[in-house]
């Protein structure tokens, strides 16, 4: 990776715009979070192949890729939402390109659990002859997807552990909601532009060069997969922003109660960057405060997942690359 040019400098701008970092990051900033993003990718990728192996397949699914996040229940919970409303979204669009007669969707849906793609092996969802109707994705956990005869939905039906998934998430609203309140509607529409910042949407060719699929998986995989793994970008660069955004903020309390605040920087004048004017005063996270932020999310330990000492002295000093979560 660090033979390669940056190809996504504006994409992680945007996004950590949205996660609250307001200054404008420097090149060497965004480069290390692409390295970062980039790693990731790659691992699980690899990760996904050994999967897909294991079950006897060529091609990794969306099935391994939620099998990674399994941990994560707030992420998982997101990813659900984002592939049910994307169905939604093609179904919509299909229904205006074939004049409203787009009821019987079949071989098309993007979700469908066929084993006929590249990414066979899907997620089962619900009917989707009901237009604009979310479609529930069952995880390939769930006791309902060791059957072949779904219970048909009810709209008051709830999952058993919505609550607890969904917590973080309100939680991240929330402090998107504090993040905006007070910006203009000129602000406002930009922010809105900047949320739609991603690896790969319309660019799914450059991605797949980027992140070397080639190299990893022995075929191609599909659209699902993809789309997944841009949804899963922007939760790392919005991951590491937050977690830098708090160590930056921890060193100028450390700075400041120490007596060695830098007193030129508060007198700095306002710059224009690629959000407008920035804070008086308000220097963006660089890249030492990013490598922090991972190497503190590297060692953050996974709910529900405990580990074992395998024996040996060097045994507990091997570690594995973790997913930022």
């Amino acid at each position: 990776m660090t033979e390669k040019q940056p190809k996504y400098r504006q994409e992680i701008q945007q996004m950590m715009f949205v996660s609250g970092e307001t200054a404008d990051p420097s090149p060497e900033t965004t480069t290390i979070i692409e390295e970062i993003v980039h790693t990731q990718v790659v691992e699980m990728l690899k990760r996904s192949t050994a999967l897909a192996t294991r079950r006897g397949s060529r091609s990794i699914s969306t099935n391994d890729l939620f099998f990674l996040i399994r941990h994560d229940k707030a992420k998982l919970s997101r990813l659900v939402t984002f592939l049910s409303w994307k169905d939604v979204r093609k179904t919509a669009k299909d229904s205006d390109d074939k004049g409203g007669d787009a009821g019987d969707m079949g071989g098309d849906d993007p979700l469908g659990g066929a084993d006929g793609g590249a990414g066979g092996g899907g997620p089962v969802v619900g009917d989707t002859g009901k237009k604009n109707k979310r479609t529930k994705v069952i995880l390939p956990w769930d006791i309902s997807s060791y059957f072949s005869e779904q219970v048909p939905e009810r709209d008051d039906d709830e999952d058993e552990d919505e609550e607890e998934m969904n917590a973080a998430t309100i939680l991240r609203l929330k402090t998107a909601d504090e993040r905006t309140k007070n910006m203009t509607k000129e602000e406002y529409v930009h922010y809105s532009e900047c949320r739609q910042a991603s690896f790969t949407f319309r660019k799914a060719k450059r991605f797949r060069e980027w992140a070397g699929f080639h190299l990893y998986t022995d075929s191609k995989p599909n659209d699902d997969i993809v789309d997944i793994l841009g949804f899963l970008t922007f939760e790392i660069v919005q991951t590491l922003t937050e977690e830098a955004l708090q160590v930056k903020a921890e060193e100028e309390v450390t700075k400041n109660r120490s007596g060695e605040a830098d007193a030129a920087s508060k007198k700095r004048k306002r710059e224009t960057g690629l959000f407008g004017e920035q804070e008086e005063g308000r220097t963006p996270v660089g890249p030492k405060h990013i490598q922090e932020a991972f190497r503190r999310l590297q060692i953050k330990p996974i709910p529900g997942r405990n580990r074992v000492w395998m024996g040996g002295p060097r045994a507990l000093q091997r570690r594995e690359l973790r997913l930022v979560r």
